[in-house]
């Protein structure tokens, strides 16, 4: 702390210790011990929760309170809109609903999109409400649909991977870690960790969820827009419920390519190689083909 005032006082910087408050990150294995930074004056004590950055955060690295508030302000929105639903259009209400509850909803998605699965789906509930009345899946997929707007698993899918391309330096593919020649050498490495915590966390879940894009959107990983543009329509149009169901859709679809590239490689390599019997077989004729046109040219070309 004498460094940190130091450093303050060096940058004519000065340090109000009374709203100064820091905290002690650990595990929920780990005992909560007291521990005090004796300043001039004062005294601080570690606390364990705090807001930073418009998050709510404790000393767990957990984000349930944060998610507890983020509901209390979505159900005010969905209160809110309900009250002008019968008086706006559905394009002045599709406004308000980005206006307020999808900045609050997407903001800081990618810490706490993935964690407290009870409370998450709460907020799914209530943005679910705030689309539509009806109880219907059918209608709420409808609706989604027709108006541009991703569900909550899938808004934090988007924000991930936009966070995974945007910041690639933080991620390692397989060809960086090893070099074998694999099917997956372009997918993004895997941490391994056995904490529920790290596999839950941003670089974990954004390399698993990335590696379960279909090919055609990974191919443009290099263009943000583009990459963005494309993940939102494979979003819109297929509506994830949860990242489960997403894993599943993409599990299919990469067990289907996995098995068939060796089949058309073989498939591929066969053609070739009749291909090429047909040639060594046929090669007088060809050669007879050849020379015939090249005299029937030769000739046209005098006649002229």
């Amino acid at each position: 702390m004498t460094e940190i005032t130091f450093w303050f006082q060096s940058n004519l910087l000065s340090l109000n210790y009374d709203k100064t408050r820091f905290i002690k990150f650990q595990t929920k294995k780990q005992n909560d011990a007291v521990t005090q930074i004796i300043v001039p004056d004062s005294i601080n004590s570690n606390i364990n929760s705090s807001k930073f950055l418009g998050l709510n955060i404790n000393n767990s690295l957990s984000l349930k309170d944060h998610i507890t508030a983020t509901t209390s302000k979505l159900n005010k929105a969905c209160y809110t809109i309900r009250l002008l639903e019968p008086f706006l259009p559905m394009d002045t209400l599709r406004m308000i609903y980005f206006s307020y509850t999808h900045s609050v909803l997407s903001y800081g998605i990618i810490f706490w999109g993935n964690s407290h699965a009870h409370l998450k789906n709460s907020i799914f509930k209530i943005q679910k409400s705030i689309i539509t009345n009806s109880g219907s899946c059918d209608t709420w997929h409808h609706l989604f649909k027709q108006l541009w707007i991703l569900s909550l698993p899938s808004q934090y899918i988007l924000s991930l991977l936009v966070f995974v391309i945007k910041n690639r330096g933080f991620f390692q593919s397989n060809s960086e870690i090893h070099n074998l020649n694999t099917c997956f050498n372009h997918n993004l490495h895997l941490p391994s960790t056995n904490l529920t915590l790290v596999q839950k966390g941003v670089l974990h879940s954004g390399s698993k969820i990335y590696n379960h894009l279909p090919s055609n959107i990974k191919a443009l990983s290099n263009y943000a827009k583009r990459f963005k543009h494309t993940l939102k329509n494979y979003l819109t149009e297929h509506f994830f419920y949860s990242l489960d169901e997403f894993y599943r859709s993409a599990s299919w679809w990469l067990q289907f390519s996995f098995f068939m590239s060796p089949l058309l490689s073989c498939h591929l390599a066969l053609l070739l190689s009749l291909l090429v019997l047909y040639i060594i077989k046929n090669i007088h004729k060809i050669t007879l083909i050849i020379i015939n046109k090249t005299y029937y040219l030769h000739t046209s070309l005098l006649v002229v």
